[in-house]
């Protein structure tokens, strides 16, 4: 099962609202179930090189069907995932990407967000993920 355009618009739109509530902007990537983009917003403003890790937020979680931060702590040294940030074209391991899931919980696809702290960015996508 894969995120349709419609689905993927809609968490854009939840994120983009949550991210006015707390006062920032926005970078937001939206994939399908293969990793593939389907759908990217940058609020006005948002930080250029916000762009690119928005999309690899994205890309990890779906990669790994979890969020990015937990990504992040297996990552640390001594870690079972140590390094893992150099697979796959370059990986982020920050808060800030979610898995999507659909009501029966299979997971069709995955937001990342970037533009603000770590928090927000999780803040923001998990708005988008539950969107859906």
């Amino acid at each position: 099962m894969n995120i349709t355009l419609q689905q993927a618009e809609k968490a854009i739109e939840a994120a983009k609202q949550k991210a006015v509530a707390i006062d920032t902007k926005m970078n937001i990537a939206i994939v399908d179930a293969g990793a593939n983009l389907v759908a990217f917003g940058r609020m006005d403003g948002a930080w250029l090189g916000s762009l690119d890790i928005s999309i690899k937020k994205a890309k990890t979680a779906r990669y790994f069907d979890m969020n990015t931060g937990i990504v992040g702590e297996l990552s640390q040294p001594g870690g079972s995932l140590y390094n893992i940030e150099h697979s796959n074209n370059g990986l982020i391991t920050f808060p800030g990407g979610v898995p999507i899931k659909n009501d029966a919980g299979d997971i069709i696809g995955a937001i990342g967000v970037s533009g603000s702290s770590v928090e927000n960015d999780h803040a923001v996508a998990e708005t988008g993920a539950l969107a859906i």
